[in-house]
């Protein structure tokens, strides 16, 4: 069976075949007022693209003539044959897609690693309300984490006054973790009676989560006087762990503003190695960011501003209802997806089926 972030892959392949199609159109009328060898250089490894992507669109559709016949049939032999075509069928997409990603990687000049990746939440529209969330929403991931063997390294949490979380940094490192955490990133949505409510009225509050990737070599140079570097004492909800010194560090990239603390360890080399880490994640994600600008530009002209970033789930307590927007896959099993079954929501899309 194709794991989540197989079929992520494939859908978004699919996706862009109208669009690579259209790049070569205009590449071709380019080429017919004037000669270009980089153009037609573009033009060649398009093709190889798309042609990799139809391919891709065919396997899916042999797959699922596949699972139609499996769903349908009743005679043990045609079952089996199927059963073992499918399985072919499934091992041929995973080696292309394993291709393309490598080429992808090799255009871009730099490798991920696949097996950590930076994640923050922040509470977003809703005060009080939004931080219990995203609270609600780290130990979702935390306990998902531990059913999947992945390790958490905290770098950064601002608590609420009640015990929510405001903004929190972590590090989360296993097998294949940021494949499938990348498609948790964007705005999370709860629907629920706060206990701060003394009416009983329903609330609409959000957070956000950003996965950041890091790359195998880093290759994001930072100047020591770009950086203002404060200690401080750390202090606040969740310091019983950290001693009188001043270990916290308060890590500040003048160039871009982006401010970083970090408190949790005990020494504040350990603090100050966290936050570096967390800058050059960000930084890193701003130079990306900043190279498929264009990319990112014309895609919002196709499909306008309701992005599925903006809007990734709802979770509905009333009717114990999450609702995943990006797969279209609606579950009434709140409780156990906050709990940590968060594959739940990928197993069903697979599945095609509401539960």
């Amino acid at each position: 069976m194709l794991n989540p972030e197989s079929l992520q892959k494939i859908k978004s392949f699919i996706q862009k075949i109208d669009e690579l199609k259209n790049e070569i159109s205009q590449i071709d009328e380019k080429l017919s007022q004037e000669f270009d060898a980089s153009l037609l250089e573009k033009r060649g490894k398009i093709e190889e693209k798309v042609a990799k992507f139809e391919q891709i669109k065919k396997l899916v559709n042999d797959l699922q003539e596949v699972e139609d016949i499996i769903s349908s049939e009743s005679d043990p032999e045609i079952l089996t044959l199927a059963l073992e075509e499918k399985k072919s069928i499934e091992k041929n997409l995973e080696k292309l897609l394993g291709e393309i990603e490598k080429e992808e990687e090799e255009e871009s000049g730099r490798k991920v690693k696949k097996n950590t990746c930076i994640v923050e939440i922040r509470a977003g529209v809703g005060g009080e309300e939004a931080a219990l969330f995203a609270a609600d929403l780290f130990r979702m991931y935390s306990k998902f984490a531990e059913k999947m063997g992945w390790k958490i390294k905290l770098i950064y949490e601002r608590k609420s006054d009640l015990g929510g979380i405001k903004e929190i940094s972590f590090i989360m490192e296993g097998k294949n973790v940021y494949d499938f955490m990348i498609n948790e990133a964007g705005v999370h949505r709860v629907q629920r009676v706060p206990l701060t409510e003394a009416s009983g009225r329903i609330h609409t509050s959000t957070a956000a989560v950003a996965v950041l990737e890091e790359p195998e070599d880093i290759d994001i140079k930072i100047d020591p006087k770009d950086l203002e570097i404060e200690t401080f004492r750390a202090s606040g909800p969740g310091g019983q762990h950290v001693n009188k010194t001043d270990s916290a560090v308060r890590v500040k990239h003048i160039p871009t503003g982006i401010v970083i603390v970090c408190q949790d360890e005990r020494s504040q080399h350990m603090n100050r190695e966290k936050a570096l880490r967390l800058l050059k994640a960000r930084l890193f994600q701003m130079e990306k960011e900043k190279l498929e600008k264009g990319i990112l530009e014309k895609r919002k002209q196709q499909i306008g501003s309701a992005e599925r970033s903006e809007k990734l789930r709802t979770y509905n307590f009333m009717q114990n209802r999450v609702t995943d927007h990006r797969l279209g896959v609606t579950l009434y099993r709140l409780e156990d997806v906050l709990d940590g079954d968060l594959d739940l929501i990928y197993k069903s899309h697979q599945g095609n089926g509401d539960n």
